[in-house]
């Protein structure tokens, strides 16, 4: 009977998952496949006997790799030739009619499959089952990544077929979502480590991490695009795609059958401006001839297909000079050099400043003040130096060395090993208290309207705060004089700190800025930890093992509680009334009315005429929906406010629901 369970909860959680990564139709509330799958868990863990790989409960493995190991692939990866524009795409056409001797044929059918800004990789399956997962590398040989492979959700432990051939070899391209990408990021500036430059170098670094469980938080995707088997009856490039789809992949649903080179154009020309409002990043797009008969008698020169091109976008970029070379201390320490530059237009906006990540990426550019570079925005979202020019720099130019002191409190500057982030260690330091006040007063932490970051400055340099803390011992009357602040002024910013007593556990515990632990993770300890002395007195172990938290940041929250400065913290917080333990509080259920968006996706686009944002996220999630940051089929309502973006165009092709703030308070409040 257990047996068969196990069996069956597989098979639910298999479907379950396709049906959300693949066909993009959800058949299962969350709540209800994390309840299968710890049931799965148990009993596994209760038979061990009985695991198999293929179980979606093996997805993440428990232990780092040490190292990849090199492999060669089976079947070379090759790359493509490139084609910049419609001339290069006819000149293509008219080499491959030439070689196949068959001039007098004016074209053939093509497949138009969007090129994906991702990492190639090469999936190998036996009797149905996932046993290699290997990176690109140089074509010939690349690196055996396998744990982090199956990590991916979009890539079956199983095939989807009652009869899989022997052997199976998938290509495809892993790739990070733009939403996914800002997270991310969102995070890593959070936790005063360097940038991603763009999704592209995102997911390559991603693949590449020794711990599964870190490429896991991060969610990659997988488009499969190209499929090898030794027998089969599939005769073209549209049937392998089909094929891949129904073996349970996730393949592109933007790809095209074009019986013209005409048509490839038209395709080419549809997607310049509409792959700008794809979740996802794509430079180009791959064309290749259907016919598998007639790729065969075309073969490949020592380095491409003769059968295949990539048409690719033109990249925007743009010179601009140097003026000058800043650094910026974050609330964690970590010290970030800046290019300021002459202001230049760059992908709809004007463009001043670029990160440059940390001295490694300095030296590499040999950047210097009065260099002429180019810019471009990476992935049309973060502005980065892409080269300098050197043939017009400026005489006299000095290397650019990073500060040897901090810039704020002139204490000496440290580069831990093994990170490439040099670091003011001074926890007095005016930066890092200045950048802790400000993010205690956020919007997803304590949410203290009123003290940004010019207040913040104000009150530390009027001796009024040295910590968290003491913001809670200020009066009307201490801060009324300040520049900027008048009686009433005061009189609200003290009740919004005031007010801020009443958020909850999670709120507090991400307003601390511990690093690594981001509103999300925040949550999480909260619902496996709640209250603030349970959380410090937690293991290494009892951290690590909860779902989405991992090994870093469980070693971070322990170096945190050892500081003796913090725990002073805690107490005195707990003095002042902050929330320091989560409230107890009854689930609804999904029938109940204070539910209205039980299973409910939402997408917030543009701005509303009285809500917050992060008010209307909590509304919804209150009521039993979610929230999440880009449209797809699985979105239910679009809450639209004022001067929306690409959104709202995303909503009108699928045909989602559009509600304004006031239709959707309406729905609240039934």
């Amino acid at each position: 009977m257990i047996e068969q369970r196990i069996q069956q909860l597989r098979q639910q959680l298999q479907k379950a998952n396709y049906a959300y990564y693949v066909l993009d139709n959800p058949i299962m509330e969350d709540a209800v496949y994390d309840q299968l799958y710890r049931e799965l868990d148990t009993l596994e863990k209760e038979n061990t006997h009985l695991i198999t790989s293929d179980s979606p409960t093996q997805r993440v493995g428990d232990k780092p790799a040490s190292q990849f190991v090199s492999l060669a692939h089976n079947i070379p990866l090759y790359s493509l030739e490139n084609a910049f524009n419609l001339e290069n795409l006819q000149a293509w056409q008219k080499r491959w009619q030439r070689y196949s001797e068959k001039e007098n044929i004016e074209s053939a059918e093509y497949v138009c499959e969007l090129k994906i800004d991702g990492s190639a990789l090469a999936l190998t399956y036996e009797n149905g089952l996932l046993i290699r997962g290997v990176t690109r590398g140089d074509g010939t040989t690349g690196e055996d990544i396998t744990q982090n492979v199956r990590t991916i959700r979009s890539i079956p432990l199983k095939l989807n077929l009652e009869n899989p051939p022997p052997i199976i070899e998938v290509r495809g391209e892993a790739f990070l979502p733009l939403d996914e990408f800002d997270r991310i990021n969102q995070q890593r500036e959070e936790n005063g480590e360097a940038l991603f430059a763009n999704p592209r170098n995102a997911a390559a670094g991603t693949l590449r991490q020794l711990d599964p469980k870190i490429v896991d938080q991060r969610r990659l995707q997988f488009f499969a695009y190209t499929l090898h088997l030794e027998t089969t009856d599939i005769n073209s490039q549209w049937e392998s795609l089909n094929y891949l789809q129904n073996s349970g992949f996730l393949v592109n649903t933007h790809r095209k059958l074009c019986p013209s080179l005409e048509e490839v154009a038209d395709y080419f020309q549809q997607w310049e401006t509409e792959r700008k409002d794809l979740p996802y990043m794509t430079d180009g797009v791959v064309v290749k001839i259907n016919d598998y008969s007639l790729q065969k008698v075309l073969g490949f020169t020592q380095k491409f297909p003769r059968w295949a091109i990539a048409l690719k976008y033109p990249a925007e970029e743009a010179p601009t000079i140097v003026k000058d070379i800043i650094v910026n201390v974050g609330r964690t320490g970590a010290v970030t050099p800046m290019a300021v530059m002459e202001p230049v237009h760059l992908a709809g906006t004007t463009v001043q400043k670029a990160t440059l990540h940390n001295s490694d990426r300095i030296k590499q550019l040999d950047i210097r003040v009065g260099d002429t570079v180019i810019i471009r925005k990476a992935g049309e979202i973060i502005p980065e130096v892409v080269r300098v020019l050197d043939d017009l720099r400026p005489p006299n130019t000095q290397l650019y060395q990073m500060p040897s002191h901090c810039p704020e409190c002139d204490s000496t500057l440290k580069r831990p090993p093994n990170e490439a982030v040099t670091r003011c260690m001074n926890l007095s330091c005016g930066a890092i208290l200045r950048g802790s006040l400000v993010h205690w007063a956020s919007r997803d932490a304590l949410d203290i309207r009123g003290l940004g970051e010019k207040i913040v400055i104000l009150l530390i340099n009027n001796g009024l705060v040295n910590s968290l803390a003491d913001l809670y011992d200020l009066t009307p009357e201490k801060i009324a004089n300040l520049e900027r602040m008048g009686s009433k002024s005061a009189n609200n910013l003290i009740e919004a700190i005031e007010g801020s007593k009443k958020q909850p556990f999670s709120r507090v515990l991400y307003g601390l800025g511990i690093r690594y632990v981001g509103s999300v993770t925040a949550g999480l300890l909260a619902e496996n930890f709640p209250s603030m002395e349970q959380l410090s007195q937690a293991s290494f172990s009892d951290l690590s093992s909860v779902y989405g938290v991992g090994e870093e940041i469980a070693q971070s929250i322990i170096d945190w509680f050892s500081i003796e400065k913090n725990c002073d913290l805690i107490q005195q917080l707990e003095k002042v009334g902050l929330q320091l333990e989560a409230t107890k509080s009854k689930t609804p259920t999904v029938d109940s009315p204070l539910t209205p968006f039980a299973g409910k996706t939402f997408v917030i686009t543009g701005t509303l005429p009285s809500l917050k944002r992060n008010e209307a996220k909590a509304l919804i999630m209150e009521a039993g929906g979610k929230v999440t940051s880009s449209v797809s089929k699985r979105t239910d309502y679009l809450l639209l406010g004022e001067n929306p973006g690409s959104k709202l165009t995303q909503a009108e092709k699928l045909g989602i629901t559009q509600l304004s703030e006031a239709e959707f308070l309406t729905l609240v409040k039934k």
